[in-house]
C-alpha cells in the first residue's frame, strides 16, 4: 500500500539560501505531531536562532557547533562567541559548542597510513546524499553521545553545506557505537527526508 504523507522540499542547489524553506519544512513536521526534538547544525549559532524564533516552544532544540579539529583544516575555532551562545540559551536552546566530530574521530583521520575505517565508509555513504545529509546525521549522533538527547527515538536532524541549512530529515537517534547494532531497534534509521538539495556538495 502506498500513500502520500507530505511534500518533500527539494532544492536545485545546496546552500544557505534554502534555510527559510527548511525551517518551513521542519515546522510542518513538528506541527504534524509526535516529534519534539530538533538537532540543528549551526557554526555561529545564527541558523539555530532562526529555528528557535520560528518554532518558539513547539520543539526542544539542540544546537551543535564545530569541533576543535576544524582548526586542522585551516578554519577558525572556536566559532560561536559568548553573546551568541547566551542569546540561544535565552531562547531555550541547548548549545553544544565544544564537541568532537563523530565521523572524523578515527585515529587514522590524518594518519600517514592508508587504512579503511568504518567512520570513513559510513561518512562517504552519507555524502552520496550531500554534505547536509552527513551533517544532519552527525549532529544527532553528537547530541546522543554528549548525553543531551535520548537514544532510540525519532527526532529531526538539520544540516547544511557550509552556511545555513539545506537538509532536514527524521531519523532514529542512536549512539555512534550502535549505528549498526545487532538489535534492530537501536540502529540508525533515516525515516523521512523533509528537505534536501538535488545538486550535491562535497568537502574533498
Amino acid at each position: 500500500m502506498s500513500f502520500r504523507l507530505h511534500d518533500v522540499y527539494y532544492f536545485q542547489s545546496p546552500g544557505e539560501e534554502n534555510t527559510e524553506l527548511v525551517v518551513e519544512a521542519v515546522t510542518k513536521a513538528v506541527e504534524r505531531g509526535g516529534i519534539r526534538d530538533l538537532v540543528v547544525s549551526s557554526t555561529s549559532g545564527k541558523t539555530a536562532a532562526t529555528f528557535a524564533r520560528s518554532l518558539k516552544d513547539e520543539a526542544r532544540i539542540i544546537c551543535v557547533s564545530e569541533s576543535a579539529y576544524r582548526s586542522e583544516w585551516g578554519w577558525e575555532y572556536p566559532c560561536m562567541d559568548q553573546k551568541a551562545k547566551e542569546e540561544l540559551e535565552s531562547l531555550g536552546v541547548i548549545v553544544l559548542d565544544k564537541v568532537p566530530y563523530m565521523l572524523h574521530n578515527s585515529i587514522y583521520e590524518s594518519s600517514r597510513y592508508s587504512a579503511p575505517v568504518p567512520e570513513t565508509t559510513f561518512r562517504d555513504t552519507l555524502y552520496a546524499f550531500g554534505q547536509g545529509m552527513k551533517v544532519a546525521v552527525e549532529v544527532v549522533l553528537t547530541a546522543v553521545a554528549c548525553g543531551v538527547l535520548d537514544p532510540y527515538k525519532y527526532v529531526i536532524g538539520v544540516g547544511g553545506s557550509g552556511k545555513g541549512a539545506d537538509t532536514a530529515i527524521v531519523l532514529r537517534s542512536t549512539f555512534p557505537a550502535t549505528v549498526f547494532a545487532k538489535e534492530k531497534e537501536k540502529r540508525l534509521e533515516i525515516r523521512e527526508i523533509l528537505a534536501m538539495p538535488l545538486e550535491k556538495k562535497y568537502w574533498d
